[in-house]
């Protein structure tokens, strides 16, 4: 049995994610664990389906049936990553105005989509896992 296709997201989460972390640590000179899960440098979710994209375009090629639909299903992850999930953040911080108005704390995270450039980074980073996998799994 191939378990190349079921590796790939699962070692593209573990790889990106403790470079997420580290970037973000760095970035903010502190432990970023505000920042374990969702937002950041790289996007894990752009990386875990850009990761599969790209294992499918080499092994099946992008002729293939199986590439359009992890494309289709990048770029819902993608688009939901920037726009929706950045507009939940908006509103997470309007709540916690809130609040902190009334009971002097907040609640609700707010930090919870990505800029283009952690996408993008994801992108890449995503496009490199698929790579190596393809090479260690063999084409």
């Amino acid at each position: 049995m191939d378990f190349a296709y079921l590796v790939t997201p699962l070692l593209t989460w573990l790889v990106v994610g403790p470079i997420k972390f580290l970037i973000n640590s760095a970035r903010q000179r502190r432990w970023a664990f505000n920042l374990v899960g969702n937002g950041g440098f790289p996007s894990n979710h752009s990386s875990v389906v850009t990761s599969m994209a790209t294992l499918i375009a080499l092994r099946e090629g992008i002729d293939h049936p199986a590439f359009g639909v992890a494309v289709t299903l990048a770029f819902i992850v993608m688009i939901d990553a920037n726009s929706l999930r950045q507009h939940v953040g908006r509103q997470a911080a309007a709540i916690n105005r809130l609040a902190v108005a009334v009971t002097g704390h907040t609640t609700l995270r707010e930090r919870m989509g990505h800029t283009l450039v952690e996408i993008c980074g994801g992108i890449v980073t995503g496009i490199g896992m698929g790579f190596i996998v393809f090479h260690l799994f063999g084409g």
